[in-house]
């Protein structure tokens, strides 16, 4: 009986609060399991528009499938859903009965959300029949079950069904605590129903503390919170009444009347919460007799009391009578209030709302003098009793939480412990990667090196190849000039003689004599001037400066005119000896000038592209340009052939420079100093670029 009267020193908040705890006991985890007939028929034991009886008989049909031939694994689902039936239908019996199998199946198969969930139903049983410890106990063992599984949601709410259990023993210091501890947890999650459901407890808390103004800040940030939630709800009018009991409680009772009236005078209360109607009414009625305001004041109570004896508000009913007590006993009927103030003491003990039944005592003292002394004997025995039973269950409480704390911290060092282990293993799988990388690294190093090498001794053969063609060129060239010399000086010289002696010969006068000459001085002439021709041709083609890489250039342009039809203009200075830059230089230049045209083609969705080979003291400067789309060259990514230009100009020791506007073109300007050509260089590379053309 002890416990019955301390655990519903809660009904305090009852009375004068709305009842700010959490205890719905979950969310409905039959969406977690598949849909059979076992399922169905818990489903239809869990509706309340049946009868306790059929409910009773969808039940048992459940249980006796799920306790057939049911694997371990989904037998321990049934078994939850089955409990949390039973704590609904409610048979405490039976809910006893298959939450303690429940907890068995859940540890035999470790299944730790089962577990915290039965915990969880086990503590608001306990909760229920006025035993605060076990319940504190198991919600504390749920919370180490959640607080294991990371689950800071579930771990702020048993936080919280703590903090409501210690309040209900009076510990308000520590339900402030853990209270506290239960909104750090939420905060970050944005739950702002649950955060209502603290800052209301806390209001509850510090109004018993008589710390008036902080009650009221934590009932205005309860309502902030409130204003968040997308959901139709009573909850603000249970904050005004609480805010009018904080001024209630301090006595001052006009500025508690305007609250209870905003309760009492909304209009959709009656039909969504009858019982804060009921309770707000008794309040409002309360101070208006504090104020005197006696008009129509026993209609009020007695409307309380009959909503609150059709609900069977019992805690409701003890109020509104203590109430109608005092007001008889403020008019002078001390007989009407001693009646009223016996049915006060009467479900106040049916009730076990102890802080009720002690107001009584000391009212039945006022109104009965002769048997004040009884009274106030009764009133000092229970009243003791209670701080002794309150003290023990606070000293209870201090040792489950710190057993509750203590695993939590075990629970902590073993994860930093996994932490550490899981550290070591990823940094000793690191190093070895690290390891495989760097010897990889090395033997792909040595293996470029070599190919650098074999590449430098090839381009050496090259150069030297190039040279050699160059020698047979010139001596081409030189054998041209000497033969055409050779036909212009000798043959010419002597055919001249030929044809001035014939006309001498030509003054002879016989006919056959002149027809013959004419003849012989024409062919002669004939031989003259084709002679004179071979000549000329030769010795043009002497002097004449060919260009091959120029050439390869405009090869290049005629294949992009011909499969993109994209026109062109490519002017050269044609004093610079194209052919007698080194090979490194024309190989690298023909590259970069076949990427730029590739990403005027692929990109800048041009029409025409002009390509200016020039040259500026020792430099040669190379401009390519197109009229297509542009780009913003800031917020531009480079590709790879924007790289391959970088790394090749780098090479020549050169730069280069992107001028772009969308919608107006680009221009690619390359900068590449002139390099003497080496014994073993090349002075026209045209092989290379015969190669590279036809890659």
């Amino acid at each position: 009986m002890i416990w019955k009267y301390v655990l519903i020193l809660g009904s305090v908040f009852f009375i004068s609060f709305t009842n700010p705890r959490d205890t719905v006991p979950r969310m409905n985890r039959t969406s977690l399991l598949p849909q059979d007939s076992v399922l169905t028929w818990i489903r239809e034991g869990q509706n309340s528009m049946y009868s306790h009886e059929k409910r009773a008989d969808f039940l048992s049909k459940a249980y006796i499938v799920a306790e057939a031939d049911t694997p371990d694994s989904l037998k321990t689902k049934y078994f939850s859903q089955l409990s949390l039936a039973y704590q609904q239908l409610p048979d405490s019996l039976l809910f006893r009965e298959t939450n303690k199998k429940t907890l068995q199946l859940a540890r035999e198969t470790k299944d730790s959300v089962v577990q915290a969930e039965a915990n969880w139903d086990l503590a608001i049983f306990y909760r229920s029949i006025a035993i605060p410890d076990s319940a504190y106990y198991h919600y504390g063992e749920a919370l180490k079950l959640y607080s294991a599984l990371k689950n800071d949601f579930n771990t702020a709410r048993m936080l919280y069904n703590m903090a409501v259990v210690q309040a209900d023993v009076k510990d308000y210091t520590g339900s402030e605590i853990t209270t506290i501890r239960a909104i750090e947890l939420l905060k970050p999650l944005d739950k702002y129903r649950q955060l209502y459901n603290c800052y209301n407890n806390l209001g509850v808390i510090t109004k018993e503390l008589k710390e008036y103004d902080r009650a009221i800040g934590y009932f205005d940030m309860a309502l902030d919170y409130l204003s968040k939630l997308d959901e139709e709800n009573t909850l603000n009018y249970q904050i005004l009444n609480n805010i009018g009991t904080v001024y209630q409680e301090q006595g001052l009772h006009k500025e508690a009347v305007p609250y209870f009236q905003k309760v009492v005078e909304s209009d959709n209360l009656l039909a969504e919460d009858i019982s804060l109607y009921a309770l707000a009414l008794n309040n409002l009625a309360y101070s208006k007799l504090q104020l005197a305001e006696y008009t129509n004041l026993p209609d009020f109570f007695e409307r309380a009391i009959g909503i609150q004896d059709s609900l069977r508000d019992v805690v409701g009913i003890s109020r509104s009578y203590y109430s109608l007590a005092e007001y008889y006993l403020s008019q002078g009927d001390t007989s009407k209030a001693m009646t009223q103030a016996q049915m006060a003491k009467a479900y106040s003990e049916q009730s076990s709302n102890n802080k009720r039944l002690l107001q009584t005592l000391r009212l039945m003292a006022r109104l009965e003098p002769q048997n004040a002394l009884k009274h106030t004997q009764r009133y000092m025995v229970l009243n003791d009793s209670l701080m002794q039973e309150e003290r023990k269950a606070r000293n209870k409480f201090a040792r489950i939480r710190f057993e509750t704390d203590e695993f939590i911290a075990e629970n902590e060092i073993l994860t930093r412990e996994k932490q550490l282990w899981a550290g070591i293993a990823v940094g000793l799988l690191l190093l070895g990667l690290a390891i495989y990388v760097i010897v990889d690294q090395r033997t792909k190093n040595q293996k470029l090196r070599f190919q650098q090498q074999q590449q430098a001794s090839n381009q050496e053969i090259f150069n030297l190849m190039l040279s050699q063609k160059k020698k047979v060129e010139e001596g081409k060239k030189m054998e041209q000039k000497r033969i055409s010399e050779e036909l212009h000086d000798g043959v010419l010289g002597k055919m001249l003689g030929a044809r001035m002696l014939l006309t001498g010969l030509n003054k002879k006068a016989d006919e056959e004599a002149i027809t013959q000459r004419a003849r012989a001085i024409s062919a002669l002439q004939e031989v003259e001037g084709e002679v004179r021709s071979i000549s000329h041709e030769l010795s043009h083609a002497a002097y004449q400066k060919i260009h091959n890489f120029i050439h390869s250039i405009e090869d290049l342009l005629k294949s992009l005119r011909e499969t993109t039809n994209i026109a062109h203009n490519f002017s050269y200075d044609d004093t610079i000896d194209w052919d007698g830059l080194t090979g490194d230089i024309k190989i690298n230049l023909y590259r970069m000038v076949q990427e730029t045209l590739q990403n005027s083609v692929k990109h800048a969705q041009c029409k025409n592209v002009s390509i200016d080979f020039a040259k500026e003291k020792n430099d040669l400067l190379i401009t390519i340009a197109d009229d297509g789309q542009g780009f913003s060259t800031k917020r531009s990514k480079k590709g790879i052939g924007m790289r391959n230009i970088a790394s090749r100009i780098e090479k020549l020791g050169g730069s280069w420079d992107i001028t772009s506007v969308k919608g107006e073109g680009t221009t690619v300007l390359f900068r590449i100093p002139i390099k003497k050509p080496t014994a073993f260089e090349s002075n026209n590379g045209q092989q290379e670029l015969e190669k590279v053309k036809t890659a």
